[in-house]
């Protein structure tokens, strides 16, 4: 049986259709596409003369006006974002590490005026990121929301061409759309306790909402009760597969795209993206994660799945995931530093066989997770057998984590 890899950049079938009978999960999702749902996009990459990069695009499913739930995709963005609004306030005692102090006016509303998770247990843009990108923090992303508001967040994102993206709501808190358009009073100090920037309590006036109204499943959980009718996403986020894919192509290969779609920020700030995305938690000091929670699959779907066994070294992937309402999500940038080897693939999966939400009865482990770990390897798999004229430079991908 042949599946058909269709090129967003060249019309009709690339060569490689037949996935092979020793991925049996991912010909079962590509076999049931109404069931499961899957979008792929994976971009082959070569080399030019001057060792630039060249992508040709595939994909499978890729609709951008089909929705689906991004889950903690959606930090990805809001992490790179609040270094373009640091480097936009032009303040120069005010960085990174510069500590972030979260008040509260409104009950709905929590305060951050500590971190344990910190060295000097307290918050700041740059912890912030760092717990984001090595284990999906949601409070984490909650606070850059908070900071950065839903106005700032969407305009900016649009100005890059990102069209296809809403972000309006903070993660795990049950919130009113109303109360998700206000946002926390925030202060900067330095470690004297000296006010470096203060920022009032805001709210949003416009609406960030899916005009489509769309709706998953034939019921779910509310409050303990079960609701037998599709869930609302109408003020849910929104994050088209094509963007996802093309903010980590942004932040890997910021040349690729015209001035007015990258991401203003420094070369420095670049970097701490990058490291962190491709970090395990375990080679993290502060903060801190530890076995056996945190393996170094752990926020790693690509080929490798829910493996618990150590990534080698000759691995590492540039990415961020997302798992939530039988959705599985990972955007990612693979790399093989020994045989030269680099892709971008992004992937979403639907896995809800009795189509109630909040029941907490997902097929993740047993459809889910080894979709991801199948479709990885199979990529990896021809990229070896690809012939290239010319070998990357990975020079600026090799980072020193411990």
């Amino acid at each position: 049986m042949g599946f058909i890899f269709f090129s967003c950049s060249q019309k009709g079938p690339v060569p490689f259709e037949d996935i092979p009978e020793n991925y049996p999960v991912l010909r079962q999702v590509l076999e049931h596409p109404e069931t499961y749902k899957a979008q792929i996009l994976y971009t082959q990459i070569d080399r030019d003369s001057m060792g630039n990069p060249v992508f040709k695009d595939f994909n499978i499913g890729l609709d951008d006006q089909v929705y689906f739930y991004p889950a903690s995709t959606v930090k990805l963005p809001v992490a790179i974002l609040a270094l373009e609004w640091l480097a936009a306030q032009n303040i120069e005692s005010l960085t990174a590490q510069s500590i972030m102090l979260s008040d509260s006016i409104r009950p709905s509303q929590i305060p951050a005026l500590v971190d344990s998770s910190a060295q000097n247990n307290l918050p700041s843009i740059a912890h912030y990121i760092k717990k984001i990108l090595l284990a999906s923090d949601n409070d984490a992303y909650n606070r850059l929301y908070e900071l950065l508001g839903q106005d700032y967040i969407n305009t900016k994102l649009k100005e890059k061409g990102l069209n296809q993206t809403i972000i309006n709501h903070r993660l795990s808190m049950p919130m009113t759309e109303v109360e998700n358009r206000h946002f926390n009073p925030i202060r900067f100090v330095d470690s004297v306790g000296n006010v470096l920037m203060e920022i009032t309590a805001r709210e949003t006036s416009e609406i960030y909402a899916n005009t489509e109204k769309p709706a998953i499943g034939k019921a779910y959980f509310s409050n303990g009760e079960l609701v037998n009718e599709p869930m609302d996403f109408t003020f849910k986020n929104k994050f088209a597969l094509s963007n996802l894919h093309g903010i980590v192509q942004r932040i890997i290969f910021p040349e690729n795209f015209s001035p007015e779609e990258r991401f203003q920020i420094s070369e420095s700030d670049r970097e701490f993206i990058l490291k962190y995305m491709s970090m395990l938690p375990l080679e993290s000091g502060y903060p801190k994660y530890e076995l056996p929670e945190f393996y170094d699959s752990y926020s790693k779907f690509f080929k490798f799945g829910t493996d618990k066994n150590l990534i080698p070294e000759r691995f590492r992937i540039f990415n961020k995931t997302g798992n939530a309402y039988g959705h599985l999500l990972d955007g990612s940038y693979f790399v093989d530093f020994e045989t030269g080897t680099e892709f971008f693939v992004s992937a979403v999966i639907y896995t809800n066989a009795d189509e109630t939400l909040n029941d907490d009865i997902y097929e993740y482990d047993s459809i889910g997770f080894p979709f991801f770990a199948e479709l990885g390897e199979y990529l990896y798999q021809l990229e070896l057998k690809r012939k290239k004229e010319r070998s990357p430079d990975f020079s600026e991908f090799r980072f020193r984590y411990k």
